[in-house]
């Protein structure tokens, strides 16, 4: 009987070498495929495709370290967020991490919590860390920083920041028209903290569009959100201050979703109902807002897209593109739920 001859066993690392002696090419054409380098746009399909099959068969691992070393790139980027347990920064970061991950490149990320002065701490150390460029979230930039930069929203034109910012002005048309089809005519409003980001052209787009519609915006009829909470805590004692001015209203629309939240929660302590007695609608669509007892009707954004948009555009500007525009708009959609109805009678009208 012959001898059984074992498998050889697979070698402790795959070298870039190794798969080019699998597909019978040179190592320098099967970087190219590998890395995607510009050198491999002449290279046939078919010839990338047996590469690729090749580096998964061995199990190939790109040696990140030469890499690095080779194109005296780090591959990495500083994600500056507000917080990054909140439901609007999470969906952000959320998106950035998917699309990096698919290109090999990681990211660091710091929080800010609007203090400025962490931005310029923070922007600093990521750039001894070696990043590339820099993405923000919710936070109001005063000025250019000193690599390529994407800000998730951004509002001020800055040299080398693109900005991503939804249209507040379709946003605030399409809340304000859907409470006035519903017939809704005494409108509370929930102004953002004047730290937020998207704060100041929301309200300035919410004014013109309610001037647009007919629809009066009384300051007694008006709460700013002067706290910083990522929680429903954020909205809950100001809509307690609205009901205590004991002035009638059926809707209210809230900055966003979390300070919508915490306001159902404050009317229905007070024995009101949502939607029957007060209508309510959000901002953003975030990831809890459809399971909320009224489900809660908002404008959406896409936050994850958002995130995937930034850290594709700031990618491409690191990697050399020219044409990356200064602004990229995103459209809103209003979604509707079980927050919003028709007002009932006056006579059952808040404050009455």
């Amino acid at each position: 009987m012959g001898q059984v001859r074992k498998p050889r066993p697979k070698p402790a690392v795959v070298t870039l070498k190794m798969v080019a002696q699998q597909v019978g090419l040179t190592p320098g054409t099967v970087s190219a495929v590998l890395n995607d380098a510009p050198s491999a746009h002449s290279i046939p399909q078919s010839t990338k495709n047996r590469i690729h099959a090749a580096a998964k068969a061995l199990d190939y691992r790109p040696n990140f370290f030469a890499r690095s070393l080779r194109n005296k790139r780090t591959y990495m980027i500083g994600v500056i967020a507000e917080e990054i347990g909140d439901s609007y920064g999470s969906m952000v970061i959320s998106g950035i991490e998917e699309y990096l991950r698919e290109r090999d490149y990681f990211f660091l990320t710091v929080v800010h919590r609007h203090n400025p002065e962490l931005l310029n701490r923070y922007s600093q150390l990521l750039m001894q860390r070696g990043v590339e460029g820099f993405i923000t979230v919710d936070m109001k930039l005063t000025g250019a920083l000193l690599l390529p930069t994407v800000a998730v929203p951004g509002h001020q034109n800055f040299p080398g920041v693109t900005n991503i910012v939804l249209d507040h002005r379709q946003a605030a048309r399409s809340a304000l028209n859907h409470l006035l089809q519903l017939g809704h005519k005494d409108i509370a409003f929930m102004k953002g903290q004047s730290f937020s980001s998207d704060s100041e052209d929301r309200w300035q787009a919410i004014c013109q569009v309610a001037e647009d519609l007919k629809i009066k915006i009384r300051p007694e009829l008006t709460v700013q959100i002067d706290i910083d909470d990522p929680t429903p805590q954020l909205g809950y004692p100001f809509a307690k201050q609205l009901l205590e001015r004991k002035l009638p209203f059926t809707a209210l629309f809230a900055y966003n979703d979390i300070s919508a939240l915490g306001a159902m929660r404050a009317f229905q302590e007070a024995g009101l109902r949502v939607p029957h007695d007060i209508s309510v609608i959000g901002f953003d669509d975030i990831q809890g807002a459809a399971f909320s007892n009224p489900g809660l009707t908002t404008i959406r954004q896409p936050l994850a897209d958002m995130g995937r948009l930034a850290a594709q555009t700031l990618l491409s500007r690191i990697e050399g593109a020219t044409d990356c525009p200064a602004e990229i708009p995103i459209e809103p959609l209003l979604v509707v739920r079980q927050s919003t109805a028709p007002p009932l009678p006056p006579l059952s009208g808040v404050g009455s």
